[in-house]
């Protein structure tokens, strides 16, 4: 390591940038410090990678004769504060390799450049930060049903249940005083939307059921919002979309549908789904005005933390929510704990959907299955099991192999990541559905077939030997391609990257910060604002 002090300095540096400067210098100066005195043997080498910004900051890394670093809070957050002033940037990466007498380079960018934690793999550049994969529901074939609530029906069924709950509990429960018509109509407007009409019915008569800062819980558990609850809870976390989780988690990313089937959209938040009650942990009990095919409008669904692979239904309306709180009475089905003054109704028990299998294919396709992964396999995987398997989103092979991928064109799977030894990718020729493929092999794999594969927007052949890298130029909706060091320098050296590219990621797990740079500028990132620091502790004068 270069023992020289030096920097490339950042373009565009205004007065008093030297004050900064030296900012710099102390404050690496102490974490080089912190980290030699804890070196294995007194002579080892590490490397510290640093994602920062106004939020926090993290960090991973190691000393190379094995180990993890020393506890460095309390001198990296000095550093990341200084290379944030120095870089002008609200969010930096960071990656500082260190000698074992004392020689370091910093190197410090804009985190379009970040490293690739937990996974063993190097780094990836966001080309496009705005974009995000689309939802499968955004697409799907709007129902035409009526709804099925009844507004005088609903109002009936609620004063029932409320005299029931008042039977069992020994008093009526104080509710709030109704919304008025107008509040209403002003809530609809700024939610954009219609209430269904026997959820509308039943703010005139209560305007949820907190009073103060007591809930009554009568949705099972969950607490019916107030009209203006009801409105900012459209801006909740993950209500009209879901968070990004970053490409990491999102590339090949499935949202399973409910059951029954096609009757909700395939998302993890909507803008026709207004909460109207409150688990308080998260989640929360929707109607949902925007159904899919064999959806009705006012049909009740769950969605939230939880929820994020998929919504699941509830009832077809809140009036027969209603009426389902009626029958579970009716049956004695509930339970008064009275030290909490709590009525909570209880679900009679019911085999649980089976949407995953996660240790191999099933012997008996359950109708629900929609992702199934199989781990370590001894010998190819049969994908002609799943042949009934007509719900399938996802099939992951994990450490295993299949010899025919036939099977997989005749599915809706999404995504597939998977070991094709001497499988082509033929079969995948016009695939309506795939959306992302990780691919395994030892021998070259032909991919003129993902030319015709419409929806095609993740790809990782990092783990693969490619006849014909050059192909991927040509796909013009992939966003996302993950690929190892000499796969990027042959991509961009033959034919070009795809051209909507939105991130990629250079996955040797011992590639450095400078190769990830000089990767993104290829890709036609700006990295001249990158900033560079070399020295020792030696040279520094310690």
């Amino acid at each position: 390591m270069n023992g020289t002090p030096g920097a490339g300095m950042i373009p565009g540096t205004t007065e008093g940038g030297g004050g900064r400067r030296i900012m710099v210098e102390q404050a690496v100066r102490a974490v080089v410090e912190a980290i030699v005195a804890k070196a294995p043997g007194g002579r080892s080498q590490a490397v510290l990678h640093c994602r920062a910004d106004a939020g926090g900051t993290s960090l991973s890394g190691g000393y190379s004769a094995g180990g993890h670093l020393p506890s460095l809070w309390t001198v990296i957050r000095p550093l990341t504060e200084a290379v944030r002033q120095e870089c002008g940037r609200e969010s930096v990466s960071i990656e500082l390799r260190t000698g074992p007498s004392g020689e370091y380079r910093l190197v410090v960018c804009d985190d379009a450049v970040r490293r690739v934690t937990g996974t063993g793999r190097g780094f990836r550049v966001i080309l496009d930060p705005g974009h995000r994969v689309s939802r499968p529901g955004m697409h799907q074939e709007a129902g035409t049903a009526g709804p099925a609530g009844d507004p005088e029906l609903a109002v009936d069924r609620f004063h029932t249940y409320l005299e029931r709950r008042a039977a069992i509990l020994g008093r009526r429960e104080e509710l709030p005083p109704p919304a008025t018509p107008a509040a209403i109509d002003a809530a609809e407007r700024e939610l954009g939307r219609r209430l269904p009409a026997d959820l509308r019915a039943l703010y005139l008569i209560a305007d949820g059921d907190c009073v103060g800062l007591e809930p009554r819980y009568l949705f099972q558990g969950s607490t019916w919002l107030s009209l203006g609850h009801l409105v900012t809870a459209r801006d909740g976390y993950g209500a009209t979309e879901p968070p990004w989780s970053g490409w990491g988690l999102e590339w090949d990313a499935v949202i399973f549908d409910a059951d029954p089937a096609e009757t909700v959209r395939r998302c993890a938040g909507h803008p026709g789904w207004l909460r109207f009650a409150s688990g308080e942990d998260g989640n929360y009990l929707a109607v949902d005005t925007a159904p899919a095919r064999n959806g009705r409008p006012g049909q009740v669904i769950r969605t939230g933390r939880d929820h994020h692979r998929g919504p699941s239904h509830v009832a077809d309306s809140v009036t027969s929510l209603l009426g389902h709180y009626l029958e579970l009475l009716d049956r004695g089905a509930y339970a008064y704990e009275e030290e909490d003054d709590y009525l909570e109704l209880l679900e009679p028990d019911r085999a649980p959907t089976r949407r995953e299998s996660l240790d191999g294919i099933p012997d008996e396709i359950p109708p629900t299955l929609q992702a199934v992964r199989v781990n370590d396999a001894t010998g190819p995987v049969e994908l002609s099991r799943l042949a009934t398997a007509h719900r399938l989103r996802s099939v992951r092979l994990a450490g295993s192999a299949t010899a025919d991928l036939s099977p997989v064109r005749e599915l809706p799977v999404e995504a597939l990541n998977t070991t094709a030894e001497g499988a082509g990718l033929a079969p995948l020729a016009g695939h309506p559905h795939l959306a992302s493929l990780g691919l395994r092999s030892t021998t070259p794999v032909d991919l003129t077939p993902l030319r015709s594969v419409p929806r095609l927007h993740g790809l990782d052949l990092a783990e693969a030997e490619v006849a014909d890298l050059d192909v991927l130029s040509g796909l013009e909706g992939l966003r996302y391609l993950a690929l190892t060091r000499a796969q990027w320098g042959t991509l961009l050296n033959e034919g070009g990257a795809p051209p909507a590219l939105a991130a990629g990621c250079l996955t040797d797990s011992d590639s450095t910060l400078d190769e990830a740079l000089a990767l993104a500028a290829r890709l036609g990132l700006e990295t001249g604002a990158a900033f560079r620091l070399t020295g020792s502790l030696e040279t520094d004068g310690g």
